[in-house]
């Protein structure tokens, strides 16, 4: 399989450009580069019915939630809840970058979409993004009826490093016995940060030329981990790795084929299945790392934002 024309030319728009690699830069200039490179994306976000910005309590240590509405919802009727985790290399994506997305996802699943904020490193290391990120989902639980949610019918989803987040959520909700998540929604996920393990499509393609690199992924893990050769092997840094997956919701797992992390992501999805968890593993070949952010430019991130946003409706509203 070969690059799709549109995510050739999307490359080649970056080459072209002359920008330093990620793992070269400054936090603060990666940070501007990845917001820059969503702003300059064409297009009309999709439109909701309301957004409100929240600051969550002082136990969530920091943490804030951008919280999206498709449509007024009734004294009489409750919406499902999709608690969404930002990408970005743990360092790098914000509330703002990931919009477009948490849009699509509240229009197109019909939910309440609580985008979750959670610290950045360098300043705020592992663990402190897992923690933010599970007070969010205990929150957006606890606090369902006043937005107008089900406790009942809660979904998490994520993108690279926000899907490594999503699925440490639902291992402490497991091991906590709380919240319960109905469905998981992991779009190519980090699930093993062990980055001298041989997974055969770090090899092909995180040379650099195929947008994410491994020595990007060496840059993002230096900054998230303080003690890289022991938290590596924590289940809540490694998802991977962890012994005992079953009895975690039913999961979504989305891979791209030119993309460094794909093995990793189809591990997990088989780990998962093999501990009895109903897994849907979707692969889109001909494109590349973080390709839903790009939707406006690459054809295949909307139907990767659509297959998605589907499954979490079907998941969350069938009763």
């Amino acid at each position: 399989m070969a690059l799709d024309t549109a995510t050739e030319k999307f490359l080649e728009i970056l080459r072209s450009a002359g920008l330093p690699p990620v793992y070269e830069q400054t936090v603060e200039a990666a940070r501007a580069g990845m917001r820059a490179n969503v702003q300059q994306m064409p297009g009309t976000p999709t439109a909701v019915h309301r957004i409100e910005d929240r600051t969550l309590p002082a136990a969530a240590a920091g943490a804030s939630v951008r919280l999206y509405w498709p449509r007024a919802v009734s004294d009489t009727e409750s919406l499902p809840i999709v608690i969404n985790y930002h990408g970005g290399g743990w360092a790098m994506g914000d509330l703002d970058t990931h919009d477009r997305i948490a849009r699509y996802y509240c229009k197109h699943a019909d939910a309440i979409v609580v985008n979750v904020d959670y610290r950045r490193p360098p300043e705020h290391r592992f663990p402190a993004a897992v923690e933010d990120s599970y007070v969010a989902a205990c929150w957006a639980a606890e606090h369902a009826a006043e937005l107008g949610g089900d406790p009942a019918r809660i979904a998490v989803a994520g993108d690279s490093a926000g899907g490594n987040l999503a699925t440490v959520v639902c291992q402490l909700s497991k091991a906590n016995r709380g919240p319960a998540i109905r469905f998981q929604a992991l779009v190519y996920p980090a699930t093993d940060l062990d980055l001298r393990k041989r997974f055969e499509s770090r090899q092909a393609f995180g040379g650099g030329e195929y947008f994410l690199s491994t020595r990007d992924m060496e840059w993002f893990v230096s900054l998230y981990l303080s003690d890289v050769p022991r938290e590596v092997a924590d289940p809540r840094a490694s998802p991977l790795v962890s012994r005992d997956l079953a009895g975690l919701p039913p999961a979504l797992v989305v891979t791209a084929g030119f993309d460094p992390l794909l093995d990793e992501g189809r591990a997990y999805a088989d780990a998962l299945s093999a501990a009895g968890v109903p897994v849907e593993y979707h692969c889109f070949p001909s494109t590349i790392h973080a390709f839903l952010s790009f939707a406006p430019i690459i054809p295949t991130g909307e139907e990767g934002l659509s297959l998605v946003a589907a499954r979490l409706r079907s998941a969350l509203h069938a009763r």
